[in-house]
This record gives C-alpha cells, structure tokens and sequence, in this order.
C-alpha cells in the first residue's frame, strides 16, 4: 500500500474486544516513563475521531465554499433573535476568539449568507444576521449533513452516542477549569 493510501489509523483490539490503534500505544509506551498510555491512547483517540467528523464534514462544506467554522456560524446564526448577534456573544457561543468569528462573519458576508446590522439598542455596535440566501444555503445543506452524520455514526445507540457526547463535554469541562485554574495562578490569586 502506498503511503499515500495508508490508513490513518491502524486498528486493534484489546483481549476485551475493545479497539486500540497500534502504533499510537506504539508511540505512547516509548513516551511514557512508566507505560501507562491509556490516557495518551485516549487523547489520540478523541483527536483522531475529531478529524474524521471534520473531515467528512468538510467534504460537504468545501464543495459548498464554506469552512466548518463559517459552517457553525452560520447554524448559530440560524437560531439566532430576528436582530441579529453581536460578534462578541457570536465568538464566545461558537467558542473562537473575537478575531476569528470576526473573519468568518466577513466571508459569510461576502457570500452574501451573513450580513452585518446596526444594533437598534446601541449605536455603537453591529450585529450580524442571517440572509435569506444564509437560509437557503442551509436547507439545501441539512439532508446530506444528516446523511453524513448518520453515515459516520452508523451502529452507534442513543445510549452510546449520549455517553459520547457526555464523555467529550467532561474533557471540555476539565479543559475550562483548568484553564480558570491557571489563569488565576497566572495573576497571583490563590486557587
């Protein structure tokens, strides 16, 4: 098999049944100290798993002229109020800073999908709003997202795709308070 075509992952299992790739406990055993990957294993998992949502994502995406990031955007906009959101409450809901949502309103507006409004209750500021065009681009989006979704988590149950989500949303809890943690240290308060 040539590299190109190698596959990203090189699956095994576990005497339990449960799956493992081969050459990240490789990679993970001669890290270690003392052997214990299960945690490294985990986080490549999690990483690996994240790539190929993304990048089953992106085929329907790309070949719509949108990122995933504008793609998310877009979807909060969606849901929105009929004003608009402001960039700063944008940002912090799709979990990218000011600098970045900023970007991806600004090809979103390009496109004609998103475009940018004065806040009614603030001079000062602009909200940005989903266009009818951003609707539509939407809808015509949703069945083959579906599809997609439902593809890359075929054989999963409700019970296990909850467990999922459930185990993801801990790692970025802990993510988050170690994150207050440290910033706390970082500016001389006591934890």
């Amino acid at each position: 098999m040539s590299p190109v075509n190698k596959p990203a992952v090189e699956l095994a299992n576990d005497p339990d049944g449960t799956l493992f790739d081969s050459r990240v406990r490789t990679a993970m055993t001669a890290f270690t100290d003392d052997g214990d990957t299960l945690a490294f294993e985990a986080a490549a998992a999690v990483r690996t798993a994240f790539h190929a949502v993304e990048r089953l994502r992106s085929r329907g995406t790309d070949s719509r002229g949108l990122s995933s990031g504008a793609l998310d955007v877009l979807i909060r906009l969606s849901t929105a109020p009929e004003d608009g959101m402001s960039l700063g409450a944008l940002a912090g809901s799709a979990g990218v800073s000011a600098r970045n949502a900023t970007g991806l309103v600004d090809t979103l507006e390009r496109d004609g999908l998103v475009e940018r409004v004065p806040d009614r209750n603030d001079r000062r500021s602009v909200l940005a709003r989903i266009t009818p065009r951003g609707e539509e681009w939407l809808d015509a989006f949703r069945r083959p997202s579906q599809l997609a979704m439902a593809a890359i988590f075929r054989g999963f149950t409700p019970a296990e795709l909850t467990q999922l989500r459930h185990l993801c949303l801990r790692l970025a809890d802990n993510q988050t308070r170690i994150e207050q943690h440290l910033n706390a240290t970082d500016q001389g308060e006591t934890p």
